[in-house]
């Protein structure tokens, strides 16, 4: 089975698994109301980036390639 790590997806699921470690360390070193409050707020935020930035991607096309012009033409 050929492992693809080059992509959007893997991209996805690294960020996700390091925020949620960075949330877990955070939360269990300091776990007041106030903290779970913020991490809270700061999870949301990356959900809704993450969000925007995949419906960009399925709704934008790429750009296109840019050949270059052959002068002798």
């Amino acid at each position: 089975m050929k492992v693809l790590l080059r992509t959007y997806t893997a991209y996805n699921i690294g960020c996700a698994v390091v925020l949620a470690v960075a949330l877990v360390v955070v939360v269990v070193a300091d776990g007041s109301t106030d903290t779970r409050h913020a991490l809270i707020l700061l999870f949301v935020g990356w959900v809704i980036g993450w969000l925007s930035a995949t419906i960009a991607r399925a709704v934008y096309p790429p750009p296109k390639s840019r050949q270059p012009v052959d002068a002798a033409l």
